[in-house]
């Protein structure tokens, strides 16, 4: 194992210890969660429902620029739908076409802040919204990061600021004896996927 994938297997680990902090909260914060619901204590959903920020009071409150900008996020919504949908007919056909393990979109896109009774239904929509688009981006990238490594798996030589899941398993740039001997093996490695680890 090269330092690379040391380093890549680290971050895994780490990314999987912080999810089981983050599932932690649900003892402190008395919910359970039963399949895709999330289920507060009676209490507990009576005492958020008297933090919820009253409809008046978050316009009151609001700035003037973030309502006059509302038209403009709002629009965002089209050609996210739009790229949801492409994405959907690319991914649903061709990964099958190239033997890719499909992404699961439930993984990516999870939307369930509509059960905080301490938001109001415009916070409410809002965290729909940036759930369901932030979702989209990152089901979007990993669907690209597979294409990715099925067509083109060659690290970039300029330094990236994130990296997605499949890089650490592309030849370095420049390395054109190995992209000659290595791509076929490369192109088709998804067995990380398939056995789940």
């Amino acid at each position: 194992m090269n330092k690379l994938e040391e380093i890549i297997t680290e971050i895994k680990q780490l990314e999987q210890e912080l999810l089981q902090e983050l599932q932690k909260k649900q003892d402190e914060y008395l919910y359970i969660i039963e399949g895709k619901r999330v289920k507060f204590e009676a209490e507990t959903r009576r005492y958020h429902q008297t933090l919820a920020t009253k409809i008046h009071a978050y316009f009151a409150n609001a700035s003037i620029l973030n309502i006059l900008t509302l038209p403009i996020i709002w629009f965002c919504l089209v050609p996210a739908l739009f790229l949801d949908i492409v994405v959907s007919f690319y991914h649903s056909i061709c990964f099958r076409v190239y033997d890719i393990p499909r992404v699961k979109r439930s993984d990516y896109i999870v939307i369930d802040q509509q059960s905080l009774q301490y938001l109001n239904w415009i916070e409410k929509v809002n965290c729909v919204y940036c759930s369901y688009f932030n979702g989209l981006i990152a089901w979007v990238q990993e669907i690209a990061a597979r294409t990715e490594q099925y067509w083109c798996p060659i690290k970039h030589a300029r330094k990236l600021s994130a990296i997605h899941s499949r890089y650490h398993k592309f030849l370095a740039y420049g390395d054109g004896a190995n992209y000659q001997k290595k791509f076929v093996q490369i192109h088709g490695d998804f067995n990380d996927i398939k056995n789940g680890t």
